[in-house]
């Protein structure tokens, strides 16, 4: 049990760093007054979930190594708490065309993403 706390905790570490260089990376090289970081994570943690998931059904892969990429990575990897911050900003701000733009994109985008990702090791 310990050790699956410890792979959680440190894949945990190690996405929520990614998420930051990755979201940071992406924007400063996108000029934008909409979060693309964030929706950019999101998409390539969705996509890389279902293929995670995907290939783990299919292998058989061990609850250490679950833990550690799944509920550890990938979870602190992909962020719903900034998107929901994100959306609320807009709505506060008064930005609806924003506001929906950002919901759809990511609800749509995410779940093509896993689906995608799913679909290559199947």
């Amino acid at each position: 049990m310990i050790s699956t706390v410890l792979a959680v905790g440190f894949g945990g570490f190690l996405g929520a760093v990614s998420r930051m260089l990755t979201s940071s990376f992406f924007n400063k090289i996108i000029p934008h007054d909409f979060p693309y970081g964030t929706l950019l994570v999101n998409i390539i943690g969705s996509f890389l979930m279902g293929l995670f998931f995907s290939y783990a059904n299919s292998k058989g892969v061990h609850i250490f190594t679950k833990s550690l990429i799944s509920t550890g990575f990938l979870s602190a990897f992909t962020t719903f708490s900034t998107f929901s911050y994100e959306n609320l900003l807009f709505l506060q701000s008064g930005d609806y065309f924003h506001f929906f733009l950002n919901i759809i994109l990511n609800v749509i985008l995410c779940l093509l993403a896993v689906w995608i990702g799913f679909l290559i090791f199947k």
